[in-house]
Order: structure tokens, then C-alpha cells, then sequence
């Protein structure tokens, strides 16, 4: 949460300066974060993923509205890119409508006909961690109530909405994992590890946030908490999820902080394993072996949670 904090600052100064740079002003501007920006999860190897709302000023059409708001977003993020002491924050905008083929920015109209008619399952996903991070405070929360119908819809989803998400997340978890990878100790994509966790609460959330208030958070073990104190989850559900979260989340971190670039799988022997281990909190000279016991363990236990309650199996 302290970096996803440090980097919301970052971003709301860099844009401040930009606007104060650029032309006369033709829209007002809210950057919305998503992914796990917007859920204040932000780690050392993650993207800032975020999306880009406009409305045209007082005599600007909606064309020059995105123009202008164009070019200071680009602005922006060359800012951000350029090289300094300081690590780079990737602005990663593939989240926003039609994905890379849409406009980087979109007027607040623009979104609203977007999602009344077009809006797909994984987009409204997407949407559960949005929430505004910078720029115009009154725009970004009007773009906030216009998504929440959404993203908690009031009759929950239908059976085959259900389908589908499972479709989904199992078409990403073949296609996204890379060749090689080792399934029980990758921390994004492996069993029990971020992406299980993650869906498993967004797929709650579809279902029940339109009836239950508290679930409607941007954040995982909030909504893991909430779920366990609505009786979606038994407490020893909840736990082994937060285990399985909070385990992947450090081990991701830990490869970062060892290798010096992001990476997702962790090391399976020798030397980087056992700096990974130590940054873990194991002991130096220790067997890194047990490490990863350790962590096959916590997210074994994860993944039978998900396996009851994401894809419906017995228990």
C-alpha cells in the first residue's frame, strides 16, 4: 500500500505539471487507477495500470477535449519513462475500452455509451478495482458512480456469466503462463498463488457486492474479510486465501529485490533461490529447500479454497 501511495503522489504531481505546461486547457482530466494500483497492491515488479477520463471545458468540443487531454497524458508519460535515479513507473493503459485498439482517453461520454452498450465480462472484472487516483476529483467520482451499477450488478450474475469468468481465467492461466513454468511455485499464475486469489474475491464480489455494500472494495484481503464476515467464506477459508495472497505477494517481491528486474517464478535452486529465501525471512545457510515447502504448502492450501469456491467443486 506505502508504494501504491508513493506512486499516486508521483503521478498527481507529474500531471499537475504537464497540464500547467502544456496549452490552454481544454478538458479537465481523471486518471483512474485499475489493477493493482487501484487496489493499493501495487509491488516492485508491477505496471501502474490506469485509464484516462476527459470533459470538454466550457467551449471546447468533445474532439478538441481529447486531443488536448491526449497530449497530456503523452506528456506525462514520457515524464515517468525517462531515465533517473529513480525506478521508471511503466503506465500501462490496456485496461480502458477495446483494450490497445481503443483511445488512449475517452470523454466521460464517450465511457458512458461504451459500457451501456458494448462492456464485456472481463472488462466489468477489470472494473472492480477502479478508483480515482488523480487529476479531477469531481470527475473521477462522478466516472465512480457511473460504473458502479456495473461492476455490482443489483441482480448479481447469471449462471453462465459465472461460466464464462471460469472460461477465462482458465483460457489466461494456459496462455499467459509461460513455457517451462513450474505451476506450484509461479506467484502469478500457479496454484494458489495471486491470480487464483484475486479472481476468486472478484468473482464474489459479481455475484454478491450488489446485495452486500462492505464487499464493494478495490482491495483483495479487504474483500476477503468482507466475504468472511458475510459468511461467503468460513474463517478457515479466508485465512488460507490471505495466506496464499500475502505468501505469493513477498515471494514476488523478494525475486525482484534478488534478481533486479520483475519476475514471477520462483528460482528453483542454487544461489538466487537462497537469497530469495533469506529475503523471505529464512535463515542465511539455511536449506532454501524449505522455503519452498513452505510456500507449496500455504498455496496448496490456497488453491483448494479456490477450487470450491471459484470453480464450484465438492468440498
Amino acid at each position: 500500500e506505502a508504494l501504491s501511495t508513493v506512486w499516486v503522489a508521483v503521478l498527481q504531481a507529474t500531471l499537475e505539471a504537464v497540464v500547467r505546461s502544456a496549452a490552454p486547457a481544454q478538458a479537465r482530466i481523471a486518471v483512474i487507477g485499475m489493477g493493482r494500483l487501484g487496489g493499493g497492491e501495487l509491488g516492485y515488479a508491477s505496471d501502474a495500470d490506469v485509464m484516462f477520463v476527459c470533459e470538454p471545458l466550457d467551449g471546447a468540443t468533445d474532439s478538441e477535449a481529447v486531443k488536448w487531454a491526449t497530449a497530456v497524458v503523452e506528456g506525462v508519460r514520457r515524464r515517468l519513462g525517462t531515465p533517473s535515479p529513480d525506478p521508471a513507473l511503466v503506465i500501462d493503459a490496456d485496461l480502458r475500452p477495446e483494450g490497445r485498439q481503443g483511445p488512449l482517453v475517452r470523454t466521460f461520454e464517450s465511457y458512458r455509451a461504451y459500457y451501456a452498450r458494448w462492456s464485456e465480462a472481463w472488462e466489468t472484472q477489470a472494473l472492480l478495482r477502479a478508483r480515482p487516483i488523480a487529476g479531477d476529483d469531481e470527475l473521477g467520482r462522478r466516472f465512480t458512480r457511473l460504473i458502479d451499477p456495473i461492476r455490482y450488478p443489483a441482480a448479481g450474475l447469471e449462471p453462465a456469466a459465472v461460466t464464462e469468468i471460469r472460461r477465462i481465467k482458465a483460457r489466461v492461466d494456459t496462455e499467459r503462463l509461460p513455457r517451462g513454468a513450474d505451476r506450484s511455485t509461479h506467484t502469478k499464475l500457479g496454484l494458489g498463488g495471486l491470480a487464483d486469489v484475486e479472481w476468486t474475491v472478484q468473482l464474489l464480489q459479481l455475484q454478491y457486492a450488489g446485495d452486500i455494500p462492505e464487499l464493494r472494495t478495490t482491495s483483495t484481503l479487504d474483500g476477503l474479510a468482507e466475504a468472511a464476515a458475510a459468511d461467503l467464506l468460513s474463517p478457515d477459508e479466508a485465512a488460507a486465501l490471505v495466506a496464499g495472497w500475502t505468501t505469493a505477494t513477498r515471494a514476488r517481491n523478494a525475486v525482484m529485490l534478488v534478481k533486479g528486474k520483475p519476475g514471477d517464478q520462483l528460482p528453483r535452486s542454487g544461489r538466487e533461490l537462497a537469497a530469495v529465501a533469506v529475503a523471505m525471512g529464512y535463515s542465511p545457510g539455511g536449506d532454501p529447500g524449505v522455503f519452498l515447502d513452505d510456500y507449496r504448502r500455504v498455496t496448496r492450501r490456497a488453491r483448494a479454497v479456490v477450487e470450491r469456491v471459484f470453480y464450484g467443486a465438492p468440498g
